[in-house]
């Protein structure tokens, strides 16, 4: 494969994603400099490669000997990481090129985003890029932190934050887009293990780093930003090969004719018009999400349930209010509430408080405890899957209720379970966190309402559509 006339091997491709070495061209201890940055992210992930910080002054940075210039790195560093300013990079690039140096991660802008002068130093780059083959990952990008695999977690980049690890990747033509999702991986608890900022993308795209996760037994999810795609077949082959193992998300900028506007500013790049966009994604096998907030949902959800789901879903709820609200949500979303079977509902009518609602959705009342949780579930999955596909629970906790041995309980009945089940829980929660990781460590994904979960049960069953239709074409 090659991209720009440069070879692009999985190995070459891998020293950006899993190096066994990096020098950090710029590395210095000032916090605020993205050399400093940089260096302190790989201390902070704990990578176990070999670093070496390059510095004209040398001596002794945040405790590593540094050489003064990529001359004095031997042998040669898997990855180089420049971070020094555009004036210099090109002299970087010639001395990385003399030193056996073949694969460099730019993080500094100053090319085809800045003017004519900024071109013209984009096409120096990659006509001494071409002509030595050289691979480029960047320029004007935030770089890469990998911890799909935990013990091998990778971060050349001045990102502030590591995401909370698991099997979900992102791959963004922006970097403001991956701080956030990094942030939302510890408030929403999404399992995000890789973020990578393509930037200017001169060989790497997309397309490049959606083959590579693809292709990664340690990634189960790829979630896509993406304002443009760049050569369209080359990326539609690629992504349809990668959705037949694994879900794929894209959130696609510039739905409106003035958000394309703005996204040419951002990137130079063309978006899609928004049917255009439909189009492509249901032939490449993507789901698509029209929201940040929906992305977020979609990689939570998928990460425990990556093979989908039916449509007909069963709501449990203790409250009124909430369980019109989350119904109103997946109707609205395109699930169905599943018909409940004699079986089901007889049973549970002669056992539950006459003032119960046994029906689609069930009322347990407000004071309902871990026997009456426990009795509605265990029932609910004794049918399932043949009378629901997905089991969605609302758990609105008062002040006479413990909610610990309904969670307890609800964790316990998970296990073997042949769908989908997802919990909400909504009011003043003294022990959330405690309470939403023993849920989601029993794979059960917890939300802070019923319209989220309601969502996430939709991400489900978009997914399975897209299997389906797939089989069929």
């Amino acid at each position: 494969m090659s991209a720009s006339g440069i070879t692009v091997s999985p190995e070459r491709l891998d020293a950006f994603l899993r190096p066994r070495s990096l020098a950090i061209v710029g590395a210095g201890e000032r916090p605020t400099s993205s050399g400093g940055a940089v260096l302190r992210n790989i201390d902070a992930a704990r990578w176990p490669g070999r670093v070496i910080p390059v510095n004209p002054k040398g001596g002794v940075i945040l405790g590593r000997p540094a050489a003064r210039s990529l001359r004095e790195v031997s042998p040669p560093a898997d990855l180089v990481a420049i971070l020094v300013k555009p004036d210099s990079i090109l002299d970087v690039v010639r001395e990385a090129i003399d030193t056996g140096h073949r694969q460099l991660l730019i993080l500094p802008g100053g090319f085809t985003e800045a003017g004519e002068s900024g071109r013209e130093r984009a096409r120096q780059l990659d006509a001494l890029a071409r002509e030595h083959d050289v691979l480029i990952g960047g320029p004007n990008c935030a770089g890469t932190i990998n911890l799909l695999d935990a013990g091998d977690p990778f971060a050349a980049t001045f990102f502030r934050d590591m995401p909370r690890g698991g099997p979900v990747a992102f791959v963004s033509q922006s970097g403001a887009i991956i701080e956030e999702l990094i942030a939302a991986s510890h408030d929403l608890r999404i399992p995000l293990g890789a973020v990578v900022s393509i930037g200017n993308a001169m060989h790497l795209d997309l397309t490049s780093y959606l083959e590579a996760l693809g292709r990664d037994p340690d990634c189960g999810v790829v979630l896509l930003y993406a304002e443009s795609f760049g050569d369209v077949e080359r990326f539609r082959a690629v992504a349809r090969e990668v959705t037949r193992r694994k879900p794929v998300v894209a959130l696609i900028g510039g739905r409106t004719p003035p958000g394309r506007e703005a996204a040419h500013r951002h990137t130079g790049s063309v978006a899609l018009a928004d049917e255009a966009a439909e189009a492509f994604c249901r032939e490449c096998g993507i789901l698509r999400v029209r929201s940040l907030r929906e992305l977020k949902l979609a990689a939570k959800v998928l990460a425990l349930y990556p093979g989908g789901a039916g449509r007909r879903i069963l709501v449990l709820s203790n409250s009124g209010g909430p369980g019109v609200l989350a119904t109103d949500a997946a109707m609205l979303a395109g699930l169905q509430l599943a018909t409940l079977p004699e079986s089901f509902a007889v049973p549970l009518r002669a056992a539950l408080p006459p003032e119960a609602a046994v029906a689609n959705p069930m009322d347990l009342l407000a004071d309902a405890r871990e026997d009456r949780f426990s009795l509605c579930l265990e029932a609910a999955l004794a049918h399932a899957p043949a009378a629901f596909d997905q089991i969605l629970m609302l758990h609105v906790v008062p002040f006479m209720v413990d909610a610990a041995p309904v969670i307890a309980r609800l964790a316990t009945l998970k296990a073997g379970c042949p769908v989908p089940v997802m919990h909400a829980m909504m009011g003043t929660l003294e022990d959330r966190d405690g309470w939403f990781h023993a849920l989601e460590a029993a794979g059960i994904p917890a939300f802070g309402d019923g319209e989220d979960m309601a969502y996430a049960a939709a991400c489900l069953a978009q997914l399975a559509d897209l299997k389906a239709n797939r089989l069929e074409s």
